[in-house]
């Protein structure tokens, strides 16, 4: 079993990461061409299973291999094949191919699960693409809406709606279907952060996602002006005004930790770098994006306050405006403690003790458990952090976490995932 898993796994990446813009790193937009062809190596591979291959009008993928009881919950697992640009081999991809290896191994064992094991992958999980929070796994569960329908993706300016239907999806049925009925979702994916490497632990076992608070198109408009004309009373600089906001919000940071309290803020993207900036003028104009994470809503609400109180006390200092533009949310989750102490008795059986973790980022999982389903994660270890070039993995920690997976799904009768 154990060959069967990571042959899997290899030749999966392998192909997948064939599949990409140019680089560095690997580049498949959501609803994209390249994303598509990155679906059709599974369609391959899942039919060579013996798989049964379906698609949703938003153009999710569903592999089926069936269980010795067809009416209880499935459990779908997987993860999604789209990318930020210039990304890693592995954030999205790793589960995915993980969840073909675990039907791999109940297939070339001639084992039946216990329960139907759908291999899923998801659409438009990273939401660089779309300012739209798991727009594939929402679609599939019903719960994407008119106005997200309308967002337009960040690199050609055309709608969601229409890449949906430029893919061959079916963006009209989106709004009027049910959606899937509550089952169980698996999600394993390398971890954003380097806690597990750190601790030299193969795998942990995600307990809740953070939710996130974003301005994505933010900007400060000052006063254009010869660097060396106005006295420092007489500027509105933009850039100088920038770095009062950050270095405020970084000292509210601070004292949020400080309160034992669960807080990230990011300034992402920051644009001084248009023609219109020279090397002999005070800045009249940055553009920019923000951030804030946490696992609490009201942490995120009080954040978005002193945001705010911040920009005030900028604005009459610096002689400024800021326009921060639209606001993007999605909500903190908490995962099922059930199915992730059922994995967990899984890796028991193996010899591993994973640890309970927090996800800084967002996943499908978050989603699912959001429309009531019992959802958890699977982290993997990962030196080098996620969204970029080089995301580290070992593919024996993937086989590792697989073979758990199998063990706890195979022993359903006994506490295990069933």
């Amino acid at each position: 079993m154990t060959s069967v898993i990571r042959d899997t796994i290899d030749r999966l990446l392998h192909r997948i990461n064939a599949i990409s813009d140019v680089g560095p790193g690997f580049t498949r937009p959501s609803y994209s061409r390249l994303e598509s062809q990155a679906h059709e190596v599974i369609v391959e591979e899942a039919r060579a299973l013996g798989l049964e291959v379906t698609r949703d009008a938003g153009l999710n993928l569903f592999a089926r291999l069936p269980g010795q009881d067809r009416s209880a919950p499935a459990i779908y697992i997987g993860s999604h094949l789209d990318t930020v640009s210039m990304g890693g081999a592995y954030d999205g991809q790793a589960g995915v191919s993980g969840a073909v290896a675990l039907a791999a191994a109940f297939v070339k064992s001639g084992e039946q699960p216990p329960v139907d094991i759908v291999v899923t992958v998801t659409r438009a999980e990273e939401s660089v693409w779309f300012p739209v929070s798991y727009a594939g796994s929402r679609a599939a569960l019903g719960r994407l809406t008119a106005p997200e329908l309308q967002a337009k993706r960040s690199d050609t300016g055309r709608t969601l709606y229409d890449h949906i239907k430029e893919e061959g999806g079916r963006p009209d049925e989106i709004l009027t279907g049910p959606g899937l009925a509550p089952a169980r979702f698996i999600e394993l994916h390398i971890e954003q952060g380097t806690v597990l490497d750190n601790a030299k632990e193969p795998f942990g076992i995600v307990s809740g996602v953070r939710g996130g608070l974003r301005y994505r198109e933010a900007r400060i408009d000052g006063t254009w002006a010869h660097s060396g004309g106005p006295a420092r009373s007489e500027r509105a600089d933009a850039v100088f005004a920038l770095a009062d906001l950050i270095v405020g919000m970084d000292r509210r940071w601070e004292e949020t930790l400080a309160r034992s309290q669960d807080l990230a803020i990011t300034f992402g993207r920051v644009d001084a770098a248009s023609s219109e900036h020279a090397f002999a003028k005070v800045p009249g104009r940055v553009d920019f994006c923000v951030d804030l994470r946490s696992d609490t809503v009201s942490v995120l609400d009080e954040l978005d306050g002193l945001f705010k109180a911040e920009i005030d006390k900028i604005e009459k200092a610096r002689g400024v405006r800021f326009d921060l533009g639209a606001q993007s949310r999605s909500q903190p989750t908490k995962l099922s403690a059930v199915l992730g102490d059922q994995i967990a008795r899984g890796a028991s059986q193996l010899g591993y003790s994973p640890r309970r973790m927090l996800s800084g980022g967002g996943h499908d999982a978050a989603a699912f458990a959001q429309a009531g389903w019992d959802s958890v994660m699977v982290f993997l270890r990962n030196w080098n952090g996620s969204h970029n070039p080089d995301e580290g993995m070992d593919p024996a920690d993937l086989a590792a976490a697989v073979e758990v997976l199998h063990a706890a799904i195979r022993d359903g009768g006994n506490g295990g995932v069933y």
